[in-house]
């Protein structure tokens, strides 16, 4: 195991902070009516990828250097801009201080998730199941690829109006790698991940099979497909954020995860008051 301080920690949260960076530059090139924005902020990002985006929020940030009132306005000006609600990632490695600051502005947690890693010294050989071809994704196979993502989420049918965009632009990051599980030829299971060269990370998401071909060890050769792919990166270790308890903590805890800390996403509503005066 790796001992989690601040500048381990700082490595880990890019995988959440890199693959949001990428997506609201990409935005900002083939969807300019969403308003996509990124800046640098506190040592991290703060990040705009469209009004009730899954993704876009500050991480990353005040690792470093501790945040200060001063930093709470300007991350709060940025979501006013974009009427949307200020989102902010923090971890038990920020520095205390940051915790009183929410708490006095009202923030809320959005979300709390699990921070896992594994270093990349040694990698498994990938014990494909039979009848199951692994491969790297093709472009042209973008749309399935969401599709079978979509699917493995939301099996029922109920998908969020724009989950699949948020799959499609994987295979237009220079650094994203995607892979595909086919059986007779058919993807039936995806998975992709991103290389972070600056923090020599890669960033574990995007996984899914259908439901009709779960409990074949399909997820766990993905694992290791996308570990040796990290490794031939040059990464040295690889990172997955996953609420607590499910099936990919689990595969990944098999596979000689260790749990870093959990870390939550704060949030607070910073919509511009109405003015009332003549």
């Amino acid at each position: 195991m790796h001992f989690v301080d601040k500048a381990f920690a700082r490595r880990l949260e890019s995988a959440e902070e890199m693959p949001q960076v990428e997506y609201a530059r990409l935005y900002q090139q083939i969807r300019p009516d969403i308003g996509a924005a990124v800046e640098e902020f506190c040592g991290g990002h703060m990040i705009f990828a469209g009004l009730n985006s899954p993704i876009g929020r500050a991480t990353g940030s005040g690792l470093d250097i501790p945040m200060t009132e001063a930093d709470l306005d300007r991350l709060e000006a940025f979501y006013r801009a974009r009427n949307a609600p200020a989102q902010l990632d923090i971890c038990p490695l920020h520095d205390l201080s940051l915790i009183d600051l929410v708490k006095a502005r009202g923030y809320g947690i959005a979300e709390l998730n699990n921070v896992l890693y594994r270093a990349l010294d040694t990698v498994e050989a990938i014990q494909a199941p039979p009848d199951v071809e692994f491969r790297p994704g093709k472009p042209e196979e973008a749309a399935q690829f969401a599709q079978i993502v979509s699917r493995s989420f939301f099996e029922r049918g109920d998908v969020p109006e724009g989950f699949d965009g948020l799959m499609t632009p994987l295979f237009q990051f220079k650094n994203a790698r995607t892979f595909v599980a086919c059986v007779n030829g058919t993807p039936v299971a995806a998975a992709a991940g991103l290389v972070i060269p600056q923090h020599r990370v890669f960033a574990l998401f995007g996984a899914g099979t259908l439901p009709e071909f779960r409990g074949r060890g399909i997820q766990t050769a993905l694992l290791c497909a996308r570990m040796r792919a990290a490794a031939d990166a040059g990464c040295e270790f690889v990172v997955v954020v996953t609420r607590g308890g499910t099936t990919s903590e689990r595969n990944c805890i098999r596979l000689g995860f260790h749990l870093a800390y959990s870390k939550a996403t704060v949030i607070r509503n910073v919509q511009p008051t109405v003015s009332t005066s003549p």
